[in-house]
C-alpha cells in the first residue's frame, strides 16, 4: 500500500509481518475466484459474451477503477471508485463469479496501466475478491442467486439483504485496507480505521446505494446503464475541486510538504493515539519489558547558512534547494512519518510512534546524512547541513504546542553548539521555569560573592615541580553546597551572565597571581575561556586593563581554549586569540584529541601547550588504543616544539606510563585535588624551592 506521505512503491521485506499479510490475503483471494469461476457454465459464458449489457458493464468497471473518487482525507489507494457500484449491481444482477471475474479484470488493467507493483496488484484483487464474496454469502443466505443466464431484479421487499450485503462488502473491504496501511506504517489497525472513517463510509453507502438502481436500469435496456456516468462525473469534479481546496489549505505551495495546519492535525492524532496505548497499558497493567512504551517524537530541522544562497544566488535557486530538501526529507524517513514545511528553510518531522530518544536520534542522523549529501544547482555546488532539534511525547511536552516549542528549543542549542542534533533537555532551555530560577539564583550569586576560584596544580613529570596552576571556578550554593561548573555554566553560556562571570574569573585570577608573586611565588595561572567569550571584543580589554590594575606580567596568565572552539570556529576567534597572543598572553590548546584538528592549523596557532583531553588519559592503562593515541598526541606536541599536560591522571601507574612516554606535565587528584586559595598558597609555600618564573610568551 502506498504511504500518503511517501511516492514510492516498495515491495515489503520477506518474511515481514506485512509481507505475510499480503501473501495471505491474496493467497485466499484467489482461492475464493477460482471457486467462484468454478460455478459459471457454458450457457452463462455465451451470455457474457453475446449481451452487449455485460461489455458495457465491464468497461464502466475497468475505467471506475482507474479513476477513484478521492475526497478530502482519502488517497487513491483508500478513495472509494465507481466500479464499487457496478461490480456490486453486476453481481446483484449476474450473480457473483461475474462480478469478480469484472473486477480482477479491472484491478489487473489499472494496476498494469499505472505501472504498479505486482504484489499491490494482485493484493488488489485479492482485497476485492474477499470483499465481494463476503457481500455474496450475505445475499446467498437470503436464498437470492443469479447467473447471467438466469438474472435476478430486486424489488422493495429485497432492500434488507441488499443492505446487509453492501454492508458486508464495507467492513470487509475497509478491514483489509487498513490493515495493510497499519503493517505498512507499523501503527495499530483502530488508528487506521478510525481515520475518515465516517466520510469514506458516506460514500460508500451512496455508491452501494446506487447499485440496485443500476440493477432495474439494466433489466429494462442496456441504454440506461451509461446514463449513470453523468452524476458521478458531477461527482468527480465536486470530489476535485474540494481536494484541491483542502490540499491548497493543508500543504506548502513550493514544495508540496503538508504544512503547519496539516502538522498539528495528524500531531493531535498521534498524541491521541499514544494516550489511548498509555491508558490501555495501565488497564491491562502492563509493564515496560512487556510492551516498551512509545513515544511520539517531533523533529524541528533549520538549514544551515541558507540564507547565503538567497543572498548570493537568488531566490529562484534557494527555491529549487529548498524543493531538493524537502526531496530528500521525504525519502529519508521512515513509513508513517510526516515532513512538514513550516516555512522559509525550516522543516518539521513527525514520528507518530518512536521507541525512545536513541531510535529518534537514528532517524535525526539520517536525515542529516542525506542533507549532507553534495548539490549542483545551476553549475554551482553547495554543501548543505541542517540543525535538528527532538522533543518527545511524553517525556518533554504533553501536548502540540509545548512539543514544538521545545523541539525549537534543542534546535537553537543544535545550532549554537554546532552539534547538529540535539533532545530537549530543560538545563538547557533557558524559557523554563527551572531554567529562570536557576538564571536569577546565578545572578544573585555573583552579586553576593557566592562564586570562588579553586585551584589545581600542573606538576612536571620528570623531576615533580610545579608547572603551573589552573583556576577552576566553583559556586558555593548556600542550600546545594558547592557545584562545578558543569551545573550552572550552561544555563549562563546562553545569557548575558557570562560576561559578569568571565569578569569575576579574570579579576579573581589575576588578584590571586598578584598576591602569589609579591609573596615571592611565581607560578602561571591558567584560566579556561568559552566560545562566547572568544566571541566577545572585550574579552582582550578585560586582561588588558586586569594586568595594570594588579602590576602583573601578561606571562603570569594563561588561557586555556577548547580544541573544537579554534578548530569549528576559527572565523570567529581568530581576531580575540590574535589580540591575546600580541598583548603577551600565552594559550593552552584544552581537551586535545576530541576535535578534529589538522595539522597545518594546529601549527599555525599561537599556543604554546596542548592539554591531551581526560577521557584518552583515564583510560591509558585499560586499553591500547588509547595508549597509542596518546602516544601519538605527546610525538606530535614535541615535534611542534610545544608542551604537552595529561588531564585526569588519577593514578601512580597511569602517571609512570605518562612519564615513559615523554609526556612533559600532568595533572589530577593523584598529584592534587582542586584546592581552596588558601590551601593551594599553603602547598605552593612548600614547594617554594621548587619554583621558577614562567617565561615570557613569544608574541
Amino acid at each position: 500500500m502506498k504511504d500518503p506521505n511517501n511516492t514510492r512503491d516498495t515491495v515489503p521485506r520477506r518474511g515481514s509481518p506485512l509481507w505475510i499479510y499480503v501473501v495471505s490475503v491474496t493467497s485466499a483471494g484467489v482461492v475464493a475466484l477460482v471457486a467462484s469461476i468454478a460455478f459459471l457454465r457454458a450457457v452463462d459464458l455465451q451470455e457474457l459474451v453475446r449481451n452487449p449489457l455485460f461489455w458495457i458493464l465491464a468497461c464502466l468497471i475497468i475505467l471506475g477503477e482507474l479513476k477513484p473518487i478521492v475526497t478530502p482525507g482519502s488517497t487513491e489507494t483508500t478513495g472509494a471508485t465507481i466500479s464499487t457500484t457496478f461490480t456490486f449491481a453486476t453481481m446483484l444482477y449476474a450473480g457473483l463469479p461475474t462480478a469478480l471475474v469484472f473486477q480482477a479484470l479491472a484491478a489487473a488493467a489499472t494496476g498494469a496501466l499505472r505501472r504498479r507493483a505486482l504484489h499491490r496488484t494482485v493484493f488488489n484483487v485479492g482485497q476485492y475478491t474477499l470483499s465481494f464474496t463476503a457481500a455474496g454469502l450475505t445475499l446467498l443466505a437470503f436464498g437470492i442467486t443469479a447467473s447471467p443466464s438466469h438474472v435476478w431484479v430486486p424489488d422493495g421487499a429485497d432492500l434488507l439483504p441488499m443492505a446487509l450485503a453492501g454492508t458486508a462488502y464495507f467492513l470487509v473491504n475497509s478491514g483489509l485496507v487498513n490493515a495493510a496501511i497499519a503493517f505498512h506504517e507499523r501503527g495499530s489497525m483502530l488508528k487506521a480505521m478510525r481515520w475518515n472513517f465516517g466520510l469514506q463510509l458516506l460514500v460508500h453507502a451512496a455508491l452501494l446505494g446506487l447499485a440496485p438502481l443500476v440493477t432495474v436500469a439494466m433489466s429494462r435496456s442496456a441504454a440506461f446503464v451509461p446514463l449513470f456516468v453523468l452524476p458521478f462525473i458531477a461527482v468527480y469534479l465536486n470530489a476535485s475541486v474540494s481536494l484541491s481546496r483542502e490540499y491548497q489549505a493543508m500543504h506548502d505551495a513550493l514544495t508540496g510538504l503538508p504544512n503547519r495546519k496539516l502538522l498539528i492535525v495528524r500531531t493531535e492524532q498521534a498524541l491521541a493515539e499514544a494516550r489511548h496505548r498509555a491508558e490501555r497499558r495501565a488497564v491491562q497493567g502492563r509493564g515496560a519489558d512487556e510492551e516498551p512504551q512509545q513515544r511520539v517524537g517531533l523533529f524541528l530541522l533549520d538549514l544551515d547558512r541558507f540564507k547565503e544562497v538567497n543572498d548570493t544566488l537568488g531566490h529562484p535557486t534557494g527555491d529549487r534547494l529548498l524543493q531538493l530538501v524537502a526531496h530528500r526529507l521525504t525519502h529519508s524517513v521512515r513509513p508513517g512519518d510526516l515532513v512538514a514545511r513550516l516555512g522559509g528553510d525550516e522543516f518539521a518531522v513527525l514520528l507518530p510512534s518512536v521507541r525512545d530518544a536513541r531510535a529518534a536520534r537514528e532517524v535525526a542522523a539520517r536525515l542529516r546524512a542525506a542533507l549532507g549529501e553534495p548539490v549542483r544547482l545551476d553549475g554551482n555546488s553547495f554543501d548543505l547541513d541542517g540543525s535538528v532539534g527532538i522533543a518527545l511525547h511524553p517525556d518533554h511536552a504533553p501536548d502540540f504546542e509545548l512539543l514544538m516549542q521545545r523541539a525549537d528549543v534543542a534546535m537553537y542549542v543544535a545550532k549554537e553548539n554546532r552539534t547538529g542534533v540535539e533532545i530537549y533537555s530543560p538545563d538547557r532551555d533557558r524559557n523554563s521555569p527551572e531554567r529562570l530560577g536557576r538564571q536569577g539564583e546565578l545572578r544573585r550569586a555573583i552579586d553576593r560573592g557566592e562564586l570562588e576560584l579553586h585551584y589545581q596544580p600542573k606538576i612536571f613529570l620528570d623531576d615533580d615541580r610545579p608547572a603551573g596552576m589552573e583556576a577552576l571556578l566553583r559556586w558555593r550554593h548556600p542550600t546545594k553546597g558547592l557545584l562545578t561548573p558543569d551545573q550552572f555554566l550552561p544555563i549562563a553560556e546562553q545569557t548575558y551572565l557570562m560576561r559578569g562571570i568571565t569578569g569575576f574569573v579574570v579579576e579573581a585570577a589575576l588578584a590571586q597571581v598578584a598576591e602569589w608573586w609579591q609573596a615571592g611565588l611565581p607560578v602561571q595561572v591558567a584560566i579556561n575561556a568559552s566560545g562566547r567569550d572568544l566571541l566577545d571584543a572585550t574579552l582582550t580589554e578585560t586582561i588588558a586593563s586586569g594586568l595594570m590594575r594588579h602590576a602583573v606580567p601578561p606571562h603570569a596568565l594563561q588561557l586555556e581554549i577548547t580544541e573544537r572552539i579554534l578548530m569549528t570556529e576559527p572565523a570567529y576567534a581568530a581576531d580575540t586569540v590574535a589580540a591575546l597572543a600580541e598583548l603577551g598572553i600565552p594559550l593552552s590548546l584544552d581537551d586535545f584529541g576530541t576535535g578534529y584538528s589538522s595539522l597545518v592549523r594546529l601549527r599555525s596557532l599561537p599556543v604554546e601547550e596542548i592539554k591531551i583531553d581526560s577521557s584518552f588519559v583515564g583510560r591509558l592503562c585499560d586499553t591500547g588504543d588509547d595508549a597509542v593515541i596518546v602516544q601519538s598526541i605527546v610525538d606530535l606536541v614535541r615535534t611542534l616544539g610545544l608542551r604537552s599536560v595529561a588531564e585526569g591522571v588519577e593514578d601512580a601507574a597511569t602517571a609512570d606510563l605518562l612519564r615513559k612516554m615523554g609526556c612533559d606535565a600532568a595533572q589530577g587528584y593523584h598529584f592534587r585535588p582542586p584546592m581552596t586559595a588558601d590551601d593551594a598558597t599553603a602547598w605552593l609555600r612548600e614547594r617554594s624551592h621548587e619554583l621558577a618564573a614562567p617565561e615570557e610568551a613569544a608574541c
